[in-house]
């Protein structure tokens, strides 16, 4: 048993390192990066302080989009105001926003479950995901903010 002792504990210290590398290496291993995206581009994104006129000038919008969720028992009314970062992107974005944009709109919300959209944080999310949508379709310019100024969710 002496002869057998230091070797016990040889093993049993290298058994507990690697419990203990494989415990602090699990969080970069199996991190969640589904949020990650989304974040490091709405950050990349500098918002300037703009006037009144500036943002009037800059700003475009989809009224009277009518879908249904991912759940087929709901159906969502929705109106979006999209901020552009320069005039020649809000006309590009005019030309392309009803055979372009309205259909990324309407596939992002066909994705969507009525719970996810509850709250600011849900909102928030599906304005997220639609700047990385949108900025991906657009050649000129970056869309820097997405707001929803109407929302209608109901049951069929």
């Amino acid at each position: 048993m002496k002869k057998m002792l230091p070797w016990l504990i040889t093993i049993l210290l290298a058994i507990t390192l690697i419990v203990v590398a494989a415990f602090l290496l699990m969080n970069k291993w199996f991190s969640d990066d589904t949020g990650n995206a989304v974040n490091d581009t709405a950050q990349q994104v500098e918002t300037k302080k703009l006037t009144a006129d500036e943002i009037v000038a800059m700003t475009s919008e989809i009224t009277d989009i009518k879908t249904n969720l991912a759940d087929p028992d709901y159906i969502v009314s929705i109106n979006f105001a999209f901020q552009l970062d320069t005039e020649t992107a809000k006309e590009e974005f005019e030309k392309i926003k009803e055979i372009k944009i309205k259909p990324l709109i309407i596939k992002a919300l066909a994705d969507v479950k009525p719970q996810e959209l509850n709250g600011a944080a849900g909102k928030d999310r599906l304005c997220s995901k639609l700047v990385n949508l949108i900025n991906n379709t657009l050649t000129e310019g970056k869309l820097t903010q997405v707001e929803i100024t109407n929302y209608i969710l109901a049951t069929i």
